[in-house]
């Protein structure tokens, strides 16, 4: 006998950061994995397409909305093992993740403090490799645990199993959509010392304390995680109801990485066309990364741009905001973008987030 509730035409936008989509068909929450296997049975006597929803900070949904089962994943629980000089703490994967990361810096583990104000859930942060700041979530993951779709069967993935790169892993291309992920274990340092090789965080928390007086483990940890969130509300990345710039999805496109002989092309189509100014790139291993903010500014895109209801963020170029419109109207602007930016610099900007069709 079935003890999960499946609602019927609930509205999406209530359950993303953007606030748009149209009702999912059906809709259930799943706190364990008995209820999510029983989802999953649901969806397959019924004939019925799937969509996994975490914290919604990562997807878009149609203005039809979704003509399946949308379910969402409220598994909860948090424990740590001792581990010597490291802790290993696992967490379910409908936690939220910035209650996560509070945690961990208030007991001075190290690891997680430079992603600090990401929204969102725990059992996303694989799928993309959640980075910010000189920290990605590779770094610290031991295992993944995860349903396989199609059998019900519980799966664990190893960090090398998980295939990470630049914002990505297995889960969310090869095979994105085959499995659910539950469960996330991460190894962090205790008492431990805080990441600080972005050079934006590095200046302000010398301007606010110097880092040689910075005892290690909770007030140093701290110290990062504070400047951290400063920069994000400053860039509306940090989700708040009173600022209409956070009706987003975050980064809406990635940062392109090239080869130098890829960068060489750019560069001379940005001769062609540009204003003089030099293009900016970071080292990536053997290739280099274009700041994808820069390349949408120069195609002539600025903060507060508005268009049918959607626009640019005032504080981020890379976050593209919700002013009343339509995901229709905000996937054509993100296309007029990409077409810009190609047409100025033979770059194809990657988008970010889920469309969900």
């Amino acid at each position: 006998m079935m003890k999960l509730e499946v609602k019927e035409h609930i509205i999406l936008s209530h359950y993303t950061t953007l606030k748009l989509g149209g009702a999912a068909k059906y809709f259930c929450t799943c706190s364990s994995i008995d209820e999510i296997r029983e989802a999953l049975a649901f969806a397959k006597q019924k004939n019925l397409r799937t969509h996994i929803l975490a914290g919604g900070s990562n997807t878009i949904f149609s203005d039809e909305g979704f003509n399946g089962l949308v379910i969402k994943i409220a598994l909860t629980g948090i424990s740590i093992t001792d581990d010597g000089a490291d802790v290993l703490v696992t967490v379910k994967a409908g936690e939220e993740w910035d209650t996560l990361v509070k945690m961990c810096v208030e007991k001075g583990y190290a690891g997680v403090e430079c992603l600090s104000g990401i929204p969102g859930s725990v059992g996303a942060t694989p799928i993309q490799n959640v980075g910010a700041y000189g920290q990605e979530v590779k770094d610290t993951i031991v295992t993944v645990k995860a349903i396989d779709r199609s059998t019900g069967q519980e799966v664990s993935f190893s960090n090398s199993d998980c295939q990470f790169s630049y914002r990505q892993s297995r889960f969310k291309f090869q095979d994105s959509g085959k499995y659910i992920i539950t469960e996330v274990t991460y190894r962090l340092v205790k008492n431990g010392k805080p990441t600080i090789n972005y050079p934006e965080v590095k200046n302000m928390v010398e301007m606010s304390v110097p880092r040689s007086s910075l005892a290690n483990g909770k007030e140093a940890l701290e110290a990062v995680r504070n400047v951290v969130l400063l920069l994000r509300r400053k860039k509306s990345m940090v989700v708040d109801p009173n600022d209409p710039n956070t009706k987003s999805v975050g980064s809406f496109f990635m940062n392109p990485v090239v080869s130098n002989s890829q960068l060489l092309v750019v560069s001379n189509r940005w001769k062609g066309v540009g204003d003089g100014t030099e293009i900016p790139t970071f080292p990536f291993g053997e290739q280099v990364k274009i700041p994808a903010a820069w390349l949408i500014e120069k195609s002539g895109y600025k903060k507060g741009y508005t268009k049918n209801g959607v626009g640019i963020s005032n504080n981020h170029t890379l976050a593209l905001v919700n002013r009343g419109g339509t995901t229709a109207a905000l996937l054509a602007l993100a296309k007029e973008i990409q077409e810009r930016v190609e047409e100025y610099f033979s770059i194809r900007l990657e988008i970010e987030p889920v469309i969900v069709s």
